[in-house]
């Protein structure tokens, strides 16, 4: 096993749980599986934007926008798993 950036591993026979690309994968916070460069930031952006959902919901604040940016991730998530879902991961 080689040692990627501080909080990574690689494993060669290891894939993307998400997209399922044989790369450089990330652990996240509170999370078990591992996960490649592209999708560990949107699935870390996506924890960000529902704690920001949530946060301007109690405040009484708008969350058009932060909906909006929350749809494109998962969008973009949901994409990728059903490109390896279909094997053109």
């Amino acid at each position: 096993m080689l040692s990627g950036p501080k909080g990574s591993e690689e494993n060669s026979d290891e894939r993307c749980s998400v997209c399922g690309r044989i790369e450089e994968l990330f652990d996240l916070p509170g999370r078990s599986d591992k996960y490649c460069l592209r999708c560990s930031a949107d699935l870390a952006t996506s924890m960000l934007l529902k704690t920001e959902i949530d946060a301007a919901t109690s405040a009484g604040r708008s969350i058009e926008a932060l909906e909006a940016e929350f749809r494109e991730v998962s969008s973009r998530l949901l994409g990728r798993s059903q490109s390896a879902e279909i094997g053109n991961g």
